[in-house]
């Protein structure tokens, strides 16, 4: 199987999906890096970070449907091929899309809406860290069972070049990871110091 029998490069579509796919963790960041700078969500809000954050998991949200979406129609452009023999082409996928379903709903559940839309970013602190299901199985679960997700969906409807898209996926995130990981430890970084020389003062 040559790469030029499962990937169709002449559709727009493969490009727009991996645009968005590349797209969506560099803007969220982006824009959560200024928020913590500059508060401009917040201030839109009229000072309230919490409804600013909620905001933010809004455009988060709908963002990624988004992505999905274009994920899906790039896909269903691309030539076909089997990738698993019966009854396997079927139970794989559907178990790896549920499981990273229950994941994402479960890291969602662990964290709350502000932790699981980088409410730290705007003040709203967690008072410890996570180490609940599946935190204490994944250190990135959500990462992960997005990207289980897009695997799932490219085995479902057998297009090769959808596990390539996933691969790339996972790289993306790798990537997210090295700028949003930092960043966030800075946060609770400074909180504890701040915690401690308040106590001092006290």
């Amino acid at each position: 199987m040559s790469l030029t029998s499962i990937v169709d490069i002449s559709k727009t579509s493969l490009f727009l999906s991996l645009g968005f796919i590349t797209f969506n963790p560099a803007a969220w960041n982006i824009v959560a890096r200024n928020e913590y700078r500059n508060k401009t969500i917040t201030r839109i809000f009229g000072g309230n970070a919490r409804l600013g954050c909620y905001f933010f998991a809004l455009c988060i949200f709908f963002v990624g449907r988004l992505r999905d979406r274009l994920y899906l129609s790039a896909i269903l452009e691309q030539p076909h091929a089997r990738l698993l023999s019966t009854p396997f082409d079927t139970l794989v996928p559907a178990t790896f899309f549920v499981i990273g379903q229950i994941v994402i709903v479960m890291s969602t559940w662990s964290l709350g809406i502000t932790g699981r839309f980088l409410g730290d970013y705007f003040g709203i602190i967690m008072d410890a860290r996570v180490e609940t299901f599946p935190y204490n199985v994944f250190s990135d679960p959500i990462y992960v069972a997005s990207t289980m997700c897009f695997a799932a969906t490219a085995c479902w409807y057998e297009r090769p070049v959808g596990l390539l898209i996933t691969l790339y996926v996972h790289i993306v995130y790798k990537v997210a990871l090295r700028f949003e990981g930092p960043f966030t430890d800075m946060i609770y970084s400074k909180r504890l110091t701040s915690s401690k020389k308040s106590g001092k003062e006290l």
